[in-house]
């Protein structure tokens, strides 16, 4: 349901007052940035139109903080047509409550209106807008003109662009360059920013060749080979993807070509220990320019985290160093601060305050070691790329060992009756079942964590899944059992406190709250007592 409500004349007035306060700074910056500002009709934009028109000079404009509808939209456009100086557009973070079909005419209206003012693009910055694989569409034409042949910085950072979009993207990147090229104007993109937005094997390989055809294993291993071809990065993001410890290391050996680095963030990537010490190796060779290397959030136990840090010293530019929620345990913690300590670096240590416990205790409790999942992933990247349907067939062991909403829909239609059958008896014990359901111990993702608002087919199947993963305990209308699953999901999602320090809630419970709603249905005392706490916070 599309609910708004349109400006009146005293909002109006009071935008205006707002704006009144901004300045053209001297870079010839416009900035809205934060105002908050509704805009939904081309009256609700004529302030800012105002602004932009009394500028005789505008290299940039700042909308990020605000939300941008699809009139506005084309009523600012006509007055940026007159800007052809135009170059950086911060439009990060500008259409939050918008329908999703309403932001690609919205960003096809502005790029009309930088290509029509015969503007050359520098930066583009779109990131933290949830447009999904259509947002793309409203982007293409730009992409592929003359404006964005002088582009420099792309930033598309969680916008959910899934495989679809990152294909589309790389399509629309691989004609830029081809463009440019025969206009004797090469593309001279330099910085590129996609994280967090479930690219995949497919989307991530797509956009790996579109870099290796000159802009700047599957997946990871791909974007390394082409991060090779551009020697001048200076900025390398690719948080939150999976890189296992075969892709860690492919880009280690890449990274020792790339001596202009000066930020590396591979934080949430799943690099484990052996990746850790593969690129503390390469680092500790060169890389004098590293000004930020984050690798937060990779399973790395203490002699890994330890290789990082003492890979450091040489780095004098070093301003940060994130090894937070990993595995180093109260003593790795300690070395790891020591190690920074003896080379004066403390200030650049971040803090470790998130991690997550000794490696030494996660083997106790039969956790995969490095060796294994050097095979698991060897045997997950060559399974991901089979393009035969009747082939691409994933266990319900692999899936629960790297969950993706690709995995679930290839473990076919008895994905259900296969994670059911996987957890064999211990599918009526509560606590394993609500774990499976939602994290096993170390902070793993598991069932629920691939869940996004916006893919409901993945949603539909992991309804069908949980569904049938609590089948068993549902059947009970006892009293006790309702109250026993009720505690554990609030325990897994952080809400009572847990006797197993282990135990520790998600970053993102959109997913678990998305499917735990409809799971409980059949069971309505246990859905009662636990919306009934969630409802107390």
């Amino acid at each position: 349901m599309d609910i708004r409500v349109n400006m009146s004349k005293a909002d109006i007035s009071q935008v205006t007052d707002q704006l009144a306060k901004t300045k053209v700074d001297v870079s010839n910056e416009l900035s809205f940035k934060g105002r908050g500002l509704k805009l939904n009709t081309a009256a609700d934009a004529e302030p800012i139109i105002k602004e932009i028109e009394k500028c005789t000079t505008m290299t940039a404009l700042r909308m990020e903080g605000n939300t941008l509808g699809v009139d506005a939209a084309e009523a600012i456009s006509k007055s940026l047509q007159k800007h052809p100086e135009f170059r950086s557009a911060y439009w990060s973070d500008m259409f939050t409550g918008r329908l999703k079909t309403e932001i690609p005419p919205a960003l096809k209206h502005l790029g009309a209106a930088i290509m029509a003012a015969g503007a050359n693009l520098v930066e583009l910055d779109l990131s933290d807008n949830a447009f999904g694989p259509n947002g793309v569409v409203g982007l293409v034409d730009l992409l592929k003109s003359a404006s964005c042949y002088s582009l420099q910085e792309l930033k598309l950072n969680n916008n959910g662009l899934g495989i679809g979009g990152g294909k589309m993207l790389a399509e629309c990147l691989t004609e830029c360059h081809k463009n440019s090229l025969a206009a004797g104007k090469p593309l001279s993109l330099k910085v590129f920013i996609s994280g967090r937005n479930r690219l995949e094997n497919e989307g991530a390989t797509a956009l790996a060749q579109t870099f290796k055809n000159g802009i700047n294993h599957p997946g990871i291993t791909a974007l390394a080979n082409a991060f090779a071809a551009n020697k001048n990065l200076k900025i390398i993001n690719l948080n939150d993807n999976t890189f296992s410890v075969i892709g860690a290391k492919n880009m280690a050996k890449v990274l020792s070509q790339l001596q202009n680095l000066e930020v590396i963030n591979f934080g949430d990537c799943l690099v484990r220990t052996e990746g850790a010490k593969a690129l503390a190796e390469v680092l500790t060779k060169g890389h004098k320019n590293l000004v930020e290397l984050n690798l937060s959030g990779n399973e790395i136990n203490q002699a890994g985290a330890n290789a990082v840090a003492e890979a450091m010293e040489n780095k004098d530019k070093l301003e940060k160093l994130d090894l937070d929620c990993n595995e180093l345990g109260e003593e790795g913690v300690e070395i790891v601060k020591a190690t920074m300590e003896a080379m004066g670096k403390t200030d650049a240590l971040a803090s470790l305050s998130g991690d997550e416990g000794s490696a030494d205790e996660d083997e106790e409790h039969g956790e995969i070691d490095d060796s294994q999942e050097d095979e698991d992933a060897k045997d997950e990247t060559e399974g991901e790329v089979i393009d035969d349907p009747e082939l691409q067939t994933v266990s319900a062991k692999d899936f629960l060992a790297f969950p993706s909403p690709s995995k679930l829909q290839h473990m076919g239609k008895d994905r259900a009756a296969a994670l059911k059958a996987e957890l064999g008896n211990d599918i009526k014990d509560v606590e394993k079942t609500v774990q499976t359901f939602m994290r096993f111990p170390f902070n793993k993702p598991r069932l629920s964590s691939i869940v996004t608002l916006d893919d409901d087919k993945t949603k539909e199947s992991v309804y069908e899944c949980a569904d049938e993963l609590f089948q068993e305990m549902l059947k009970s209308d006892s009293e006790d059992m309702a109250a026993t699953l009720a505690n554990s999901l609030l325990v897994h999602f952080g809400c009572l406190k847990s006797e197993d320090k282990k135990i520790k809630p998600p970053t993102d419970v959109t997913g678990p709250l998305v499917v735990s709603h409809p799971s409980l249905d059949k069971s309505p005392k246990a859905k009662h007592k636990f919306l009934q706490t969630l409802y107390s916070f």
